[in-house]
């Protein structure tokens, strides 16, 4: 004698089923640099073409990085421009990245605690390749 299976059973049973699979394995955590560039401002970050080559600039903390990604969502960076040392605590008071005649020009200004207005150290900068940087001014203004 056969004995049939109703149909809430049978739904009942797939799910439990269903429910038995082992769960995907979570993403891994991001990187500080993948954190750093996916939360960075537009005007502190640049992604083109620089003398026909990908360039992926990130400025922060008045410094700018060359971006390297890796597999993934691994992110490196690595410093390719910082403003002269100064003796004394500074902050960074302002920095930007922009496109310009085929060339990024990077704006970093770093106050000197307890001074007033910008900036102890920092510059303009211009670089048509991402990597060898020419200064083409002293004053840090965007």
């Amino acid at each position: 004698m056969l004995r049939s299976i109703s149909l809430p059973a049978c739904v009942l049973l797939l799910c439990t089923v269903a429910a038995c699979r082992p769960a995907p394995a979570p993403a891994p955590p991001l990187s500080d640099a993948a954190i750093a560039v996916r939360d960075a401002l537009p005007e502190d970050r640049f992604r083109g073409q620089l003398g026909g080559a990908p360039v992926e600039l990130l400025a922060r903390d008045c410094k700018v990085f060359g971006v390297a990604r890796g597999p993934g969502q691994d992110v490196t960076l690595t410093e390719v421009l910082a403003p002269e040392p100064y003796p004394f605590f500074t902050g960074c008071e302002r920095q930007s990245l922009r496109e310009e005649d085929g060339a990024v020009i990077a704006v970093l200004g770093r106050r000197a605690f307890g001074a007033g207005g910008c900036c102890a150290t920092g510059g303009t900068w211009r670089t048509r390749n991402g990597q060898t940087w020419e200064k083409i001014s002293g004053q840090a203004i965007p």
